[in-house]
């Protein structure tokens, strides 16, 4: 497999950063406020396909429900999980009203022992004004018999069926270096996005790269614990068509400076841009700058109210533009302008999660 960009690829990439590049544009300082409440682990989320209302996908409060002894579990730690039916895809207006678009979607928790953290729907996305999502919550590994982690698509009045099922792929096509003691049969998926007719996702726990097409074909784009081990992938944005921006969690507890910025192709390639942030788990660009959501930036973490967004620009210099924020999950970009990011994204009480708006200056 090809991890070499060309220099032409990698200078489609600084192009790609630098579109719409506005001189003199300085993210020095932003102003934070809440734009909506009422959310349960809130995670990626994206505007519909007119940049009216702001799409939400949530972890849920996960559930009692245990699968133990019917399968194989996650590894002792995260596991075992226990699993509900409580995720779900929540809409809101530009009044910052929120209603459902899609519930009862499967949600599980990690075992107390590492703070019952709750997965559901990882992202959304959209195809031809059509929504997709991106299942992170289900399979007997996390509590819920007769469900698999997959892409689904939601029609409109709420109903949703599952079009590609990425539990079975993943035992199918297990990644070359899978970490024994942080392994989980149905993988944790993140991220999501749609280039094309087709979507892109990342599975941090395996450590994959993989497509999807809406017919439902799974296929490995790039299987990236080969080369860089259980670094923890979560966040993607495509920079230009085929060309991904792709950051890293990395393992807790927190190391500063720890995670890097990576460059994927649809063809396979996969090169290190930039180092020296910290637990990213959302990416967004614009004006010449990449965006890195950081969801604690402190040694030994992750720890209240040391969530951050540091700015990157084609220099390499680096900008903390916003900081104090409660575990965000998610990060994109407004028609507005403005930075919309899952904030209290877990860790918080049902209810307790909401989205931020990030004025940058």
């Amino acid at each position: 497999m090809n991890r070499k960009l060309s220099m032409a690829k990698f200078g489609l990439v600084l192009g790609a950063v630098c579109l719409g590049l506005v001189p003199g544009l300085s993210a020095q300082s932003a102003t934070v406020t809440v734009f909506a409440t009422g959310l349960n682990n809130p995670r990626g989320l994206k505007f519909g396909p007119k940049g009216v209302n702001l799409f939400v996908a949530e972890g849920g409060t996960g559930g009692t429900r245990s699968t133990i002894g019917k399968c194989e579990q996650a590894a002792p730690g995260p596991g075992p999980y226990t699993g509900g039916f409580t995720a779900r895809i929540s809409k809101i207006s530009p009044k910052g009203v929120r209603t459902t678009v899609a519930a009862h979607l499967p949600s599980s928790q990690t075992s107390p022992a590492i703070g019952s953290l709750v997965s559901g729907v990882a992202d959304i996305a959209f195809i031809d004004n059509t929504l997709y999502a991106l299942k992170a919550g289900a399979g007997c590994s996390h509590g819920l018999l007769n469900t698999n982690n997959g892409v689904l698509v939601v029609n409109p009045d709420g109903s949703w069926k599952e079009i590609a099922n990425l539990s079975a792929f993943q035992k199918a096509h297990p990644v070359a270096h899978p970490e024994a003691d942080d392994f989980e049969p149905d993988g944790t998926w993140y991220s999501m996005v749609a280039s094309g007719d087709a979507f892109y996702a990342i599975e941090p726990n395996h450590g994959e790269l993989d497509k999807i097409d809406k017919s439902g074909k799974i296929t490995r784009v790039v299987d990236i614990s080969a080369s860089q081990g259980h670094i923890v992938p979560t966040a993607m944005t495509e920079l230009l068509g085929g060309i991904f921006l792709i950051s890293n969690l990395d393992t807790f507890p927190i190391t500063p400076g720890s995670s890097s910025l990576f460059v994927a192709t649809k063809t396979g390639s996969f090169v290190k841009l930039v180092s020296g942030f910290t637990a990213v788990l959302g990416l967004a660009a614009r004006n010449g700058k990449i965006y890195v959501l950081e969801m604690s930036n402190v040694a030994n973490g992750p720890a209240p109210h040391t969530g951050d967004i540091v700015s990157v620009d084609l220099s390499g210099h680096k900008q903390t533009v916003a900081s104090g924020l409660d575990f965000p999950t998610g990060m994109t970009f407004g028609p507005d302008g403005n930075l919309y990011v899952s904030n209290k994204g877990f860790g918080f009480g049902p209810g307790e999660g909401e989205i931020l708006k990030i004025t940058l200056h």
